[in-house]
């Protein structure tokens, strides 16, 4: 039997060994590169569902600005600056993008994702 003095026989273990440390590290390495990647992926379907929503809105606003008026408006400002239709001010594209109105009077975006 190994002799041990009185106090390493009262001594609580205390602390996190090297290796355990080295483990939980690991551990919140591979969920942090899991986790994040289907964050961005999340984040930038968000924006591009977002545009697709303001597409949708302005282009409504378009097709009762033609009910009211009989004809298309000239360019978009004429819809996206009437604070009676967008009290907030012009929809911003989440992407970055701007959006115009294509040959088909309807409202469209020119970032890099396609459009709406």
């Amino acid at each position: 039997m190994t002799a041990y003095t009185n106090w390493q026989k009262k001594r609580p273990k205390r602390g996190l060994t090297l290796l355990e440390l080295l483990v939980v590290v690991l551990i919140l390495g591979a969920l942090a590169a899991i986790a994040v990647p289907r964050f961005l992926q999340t984040s930038d379907n968000a924006k591009e569902k977002t545009c697709d929503t303001n597409c949708d809105t302005i282009n409504t606003q378009i097709e009762l600005y033609r009910a009211e008026t009989v004809s298309y408006p000239a360019n978009l400002t004429d819809i996206t600056e009437d604070t009676g239709r967008f009290p907030d001010g012009p929809p911003v594209c989440p992407k970055g993008g701007s959006y115009y109105m294509n040959s088909e009077n309807r409202a469209a975006c020119d970032h890099s994702g396609g459009g709406c």
